[in-house]
């Protein structure tokens, strides 16, 4: 897929943007959907997020735009500065990436991205949306983080594996596919003439 930096940090781009949207979404219906509807009293979550005034993160209330951005800002740097890099080095220890089917390998590497991402982003997300409040307690955090991996995880594997990943990758063939096709004569050329 992505065969130089440039291009890495826009594959990184389109599944972040996807991710974030779909992970505050689970994360505001899903997981914390129904608190939000018992503190203010409203039928929908949408409703109660605008009865609060927006989401609470760092104990001040923003609205969910906000929330999408600041999850979009973290996700991207962390996507870059480590789920990327590890998971295809980690990848790489367990298959040769020349010698195995691609979608074995490409395989490999979302589950590895998950692994590395999902308890990082989940410890942000603990951090981010701690009760601050009720005073902070480090074993509350802790737990709070165990929850969410718990409930982020199985979520992340299958949106990532199923959902995410091949749009993301029907994205970036589109946009690149010039280069992509490039690639491939070049690659054709170099078998003709070997």
């Amino acid at each position: 897929m992505p065969r130089n930096q440039f291009q890495r940090m826009v594959f990184a781009f389109i599944t972040v943007v996807i991710t974030v949207h779909a992970y505050v979404f689970y994360s505001l219906y899903v997981i914390h959907g129904n608190m939000f509807m018992q503190i203010t009293g409203e039928s929908g979550v949408l409703a109660a997020i605008n009865k609060m005034g927006g989401v609470p993160v760092f104990g001040k209330t923003v609205p969910i735009w906000a929330v999408v951005l600041i999850e979009f800002v973290l996700a991207y740097a962390l996507e870059n500065l480590l789920g990327a890099p590890l998971s295809f080095r980690f990848a790489c220890k367990n298959f040769d990436p020349k010698t195995t089917h691609p979608v074995l390998f490409e395989t490999t590497i979302i589950s590895e991205t998950v692994a590395i991402m999902c308890p990082a982003m989940s410890f942000i997300a603990a951090f981010l949306y701690y009760n601050y409040h009720a005073g902070f307690n480090m074993w509350t955090l802790l737990a709070d983080w165990l929850k969410l991996v718990c409930f982020n995880f199985p979520f992340a594997f299958f949106t990532q594996l199923f959902f995410i990943q091949p749009t993301a990758r029907t994205i970036f063939k589109t946009l690149f596919a010039k280069d992509i096709k490039n690639r491939k004569n070049h690659e054709e050329k170099e078998k003709i003439t070997n």
